[in-house]
């Protein structure tokens, strides 16, 4: 009873001075949904790779001398590999052909004497290896082998894409640490106001018998009802920057025909955001509590 008594009364200082609460909801909001709205930017990022990376196929060229036949029992060989899962021959005649009805040039290959083109090796990995470390290893197996003259894959941009994204998750995890620190200053410092403008009251319930747990218990809940208010604010502003960003963001990705989109917190995500503001909120409160509320004692009042 006395902590249902405690949070509504909590509460209704809160509503009592709601300019002074509004600020503080404001600065936990922005504080909060700064380092949250990076995070799902790198999310997004992180899965728009990971799709790249599914979808690597490695290309091995067979030396132009090689028979179609030594290129079948080489094919029949990678194949067995357990980081393969799809592989496809193309031979040059295939090739030659392709070419001739994609590039336009009948005319002038009719004056080829000879196929330029080798036996290629389309190989798709295997789920479990198609990461950049996975496809490299794939690479160099495949170099490896009598009669490929080259192996051919593009993920140096890949490797220095998740270079790049890991550096940035690291950042943006410090960013969120150094906001959460301040985010539990900024309550601790309101809280403490709070209970310099009470000192009277504290005085008393202290003297009449009060313990600390009975007296820390109100400002332990203006503090989780400061988180509250900030978690809610941090969601709407990031749901207000999702509507504004996503149609300019999808613009873009339609024009280098790239699926990547912008991912909102799901609502599991939108309880774990308010749930952990109510958490850094009583955090600074317990702070705020623990350091000043043992400054007060009533002995000040014989003092005085």
């Amino acid at each position: 009873m006395h902590h249902r008594k405690v949070a509504r009364d909590s509460a209704g200082r809160l509503w009592r001075t709601p300019v002074a609460s509004l600020m503080t909801w404001a600065v936990m909001g922005v504080a909060l949904a700064l380092p949250v709205a990076l995070l799902l930017l790198l999310t997004s990022l992180q899965g728009v790779s990971a799709g790249w990376e599914s979808s690597a196929r490695v290309t091995a060229y067979m030396d132009l001398d090689v028979s179609l036949e030594t290129t079948r029992k080489l094919a029949s060989e990678i194949e067995s590999d357990g980081r393969v899962a799809e592989l496809e021959l193309v031979d040059r005649d295939r090739a030659l052909a392709e070419f001739r009805a994609s590039s336009g040039l009948d005319d002038a290959l009719d004056y080829l004497e000879e196929n330029p083109l080798p036996h290629t090796l389309l190989i798709t990995p295997e789920e479990n290896a198609r990461s950049a470390d996975g496809v490299a290893a794939l690479v160099t197996f495949i170099e490896g082998m009598d009669s490929v003259e080259r192996v051919q894959v593009d993920l140096g941009w890949l490797q220095r894409l998740n270079a790049m994204t890991e550096l940035l998750a690291r950042a943006v995890w410090a960013l969120a640490i150094l906001l959460a620190v301040a985010v539990v200053l900024v309550i601790g410092n309101t809280v403490r106001l709070s209970i310099e403008s009470r000192r009277d009251e504290i005085l008393v319930a202290k003297l009449v018998g009060g313990t600390d747990g009975f007296v820390r218990r109100p400002f332990l809940y203006t503090g989780a009802w400061f988180g509250l208010g900030g978690g809610v604010v941090a969601w709407i502003l990031l749901q207000l920057s999702l509507w504004w960003l996503s149609g300019p963001v999808e613009r873009l990705a339609g024009l280098y025909r790239s699926d990547f989109s912008l991912n909102g917190l799901s609502l599991d995500g939108a309880l774990a955001l308010i749930i952990a503001a109510m958490l850094l909120g009583w955090l600074g409160a317990w702070v705020a509590v623990k350091r000043h509320l043992s400054d007060i004692e009533p002995g000040e009042i014989a003092g005085g």
